[in-house]
């Protein structure tokens, strides 16, 4: 019981848990981080070809591994600048709910994610990056924010969105090389992980009315 009530603590804006748990999210994340960049600097320096080989090609068998691995892969230096400080920020708030929501939850935004690139992406192209899981993280704290009545996850999506607005139209159909089938069914695996993954409140004994 008292660890429930932690939790419930650490979910109320204001109070000394919620800015612990915010706190310890944020230095995890920026730890997280990182290690895509060791990735993508072993990638450009050994000249390894990860982007192929692990990359997500749509409706090819041999590119079913990148449903998992795409994830952590970026075209270029400017590709992963770009996903670091929005994957940092979304994923301190959802980390901050609690780690093995967090990582249920991530690990379903990136299959749905990825599935559904397999699935409707264009022909002979190659999927990388990790901007299916930052979509799928807005999914989850809007969605969240009305499944659990959590008015400080809304603003956080409202303030990602005032920073990055012009980013959210990446779930419309584009003749860019941008995936915005990742972006939509990530944004999509984010809202179902919400309700999967909710926190479930614990009802005192004598609550119910019996008959």
């Amino acid at each position: 019981m008292s660890n429930y009530a932690d939790q419930e603590a650490a979910g109320r804006f204001g109070t000394d848990a919620f800015y612990a748990s915010i706190g310890r999210a944020f230095v995890a994340m920026c730890a997280v981080v990182p290690l895509l960049f060791v990735i993508e600097a072993l990638d450009v320096f050994l000249r390894l070809g990860l982007d192929y080989s692990l990359g997500i090609l749509p409706y090819d068998v041999s590119g079913l591994d990148g449903i998992v691995f795409a994830h952590f892969l970026h075209a270029d230096w400017d590709h992963l600048y770009g996903n670091s400080i929005p994957l940092i920020l979304l994923g301190t708030f959802v980390l901050a709910a609690g780690g093995k929501r967090f990582i249920w939850a991530t690990a379903f935004i990136m299959a749905v994610s990825g599935v559904g690139v397999w699935f409707t992406g264009s022909p002979d192209t190659v999927v990388v990056g990790a901007s299916g899981v930052i979509f799928g993280y807005l999914g989850l704290l809007f969605t969240r924010g009305i499944v659990e009545r959590s008015w400080w996850n809304l603003g956080v999506v409202l303030l990602i969105g005032l920073l990055y607005g012009w980013s959210l139209l990446g779930i419309l159909p584009t003749t860019s090389t941008v995936s915005w089938q990742g972006h939509l069914f990530g944004l999509l695996g984010g809202a179902i992980a919400a309700i999967l993954f909710r926190r479930r409140r614990i009802v005192p004994a004598g609550a119910y009315d019996l008959d």
